[in-house]
């Protein structure tokens, strides 16, 4: 059976994406990232929906196995497209039934919001698969370290983040499980009206809370076993160095994001 796409979960597909320094895959997807924030066209739309099918066609991962590890993002972008559909007045009325309307402006902007948003997703999504929680932990300390010199606690600030990844595929497993087990002994999370349902899930917050402590307890332990000291310098079992093909990326992200601004001045 295959295994299901968690937001965070790292897959090892072997690709050249996996094996490029983070540090580059940090700075480029984060640009694209805030890139995909500037589309407002259709063609800005093509660019940037073509950029995403080529990182996702370089990582291997597959475009099902990306979408479905937004899949929550992506129910919750579809729900805010259809509040846009709905509340927004302008351009020509397309349907009309009593006080609701949908209108051109409605359209263009429940389509274009849902798009742009959900290509930030993707970008994370990307970035997340193909990057181990180590490793960008590593990247982003290495990125911020200039900051340092002013007080910022970097070495810290990163492991936190890599802890807080390390959790999140943890304990989204450890949720299905719970959800699982409570579904065996007859809890009905999909019976009955959206207040039944919530009552249904609520029962599953103690344990889940009791199991996220009981985490955090033996993560303590490990690091205290392991004489973990705040800002200790550490050692890396493998130097990263910027190569031909990371160069090729921050190049192609840094082009990719040129032509997402020219196209958005020149208005096409």
């Amino acid at each position: 059976m295959a295994r299901l796409a968690v937001m965070g979960q790292y897959y090892d597909t072997g690709s050249v994406l996996h094996r490029m320094d983070p540090r580059a895959k940090v700075a480029t997807l984060t640009v694209t990232m805030f890139g995909a924030l500037l589309v407002n066209t259709p063609l800005q739309l093509a660019l940037a929906t073509t950029g995403t099918l080529a990182l996702i066609t370089a990582s291997r991962l597959g475009l099902g196995r990306v979408l479905g590890s937004i899949r929550s993002a992506l129910m919750l972008l579809t729900v805010v497209g259809l509040l846009n559909l709905f509340f927004v007045r302008t351009g020509d009325v397309l349907l009309s039934a009593g006080p609701l309307a949908i209108t051109s402006g409605g359209a263009v902007a429940a389509a274009l919001y849902t798009c742009r948003f959900a290509l930030v997703c993707l970008h994370g999504a990307i970035l997340l698969m193909t990057t181990t929680p180590l490793d960008l932990s590593d990247a982003i300390e290495s990125l911020m370290s200039p900051l340092a010199r002013l007080g910022l606690p970097v070495s810290q600030v990163s492991m936190v983040l890599s802890l807080a990844l390390r959790f999140v595929p943890t304990l989204s497993r450890e949720s299905r499980e719970i959800l699982d087990a409570q579904a065996a002994r007859g809890a009905a999370f999909d019976a009955g009206g959206l207040l039944q349902r919530g009552r249904a899930l609520l029962a599953s917050v103690v344990p889940l809370i009791a199991g996220t402590m009981r985490h955090a307890d033996a993560l303590s332990r490990a690091l205290d076993a392991r004489c973990y000291e705040v800002g200790a310098p550490r050692t890396r079992a493998r130097a990263r160095t910027f190569g031909a093909q990371e160069l090729a990326l921050v190049a192609l992200g840094t082009l990719w994001m040129t032509a997402l601004v020219v196209v958005g001045i020149l208005g096409w």
